[in-house]
């Protein structure tokens, strides 16, 4: 088991479209890794998109990522860096 704590920088949090980058990167590039999110207690598993924006997260927010299973070292690195980033949609 990995665990990384996280902080949200995206300053509208994570909302529709941040969730949904992460919950693609979840899906397809780690299908074989349990990947959870814990914020203020509630621990979810991030497999819907729902489950993730149920958490409320804002800019600043801090969370706990744990990933077990294959790749679960990479898993960690890469969902976790997912949510430090600063998406701009649209693009500037």
């Amino acid at each position: 088991m990995e665990k990384r704590e996280i902080c949200v920088r995206n300053h509208a949090g994570i909302h529709c479209r941040p969730a949904s980058v992460i919950l693609n990167a979840v899906n397809q590039d780690f299908p074989e890794t349990r990947i959870c999110l814990i914020s203020e207690g509630e621990e979810v598993e991030l497999k819907s998109i729902l489950s993730l924006i149920s958490l409320g997260l804002c800019c600043g927010a801090k969370a706990e990522l744990l990933t077990e299973g294959k790749d679960e070292e990479k898993a960690v690195k890469v969902i976790g860096d997912l949510f430090e980033k600063e998406f701009d949609f649209p693009p500037r």
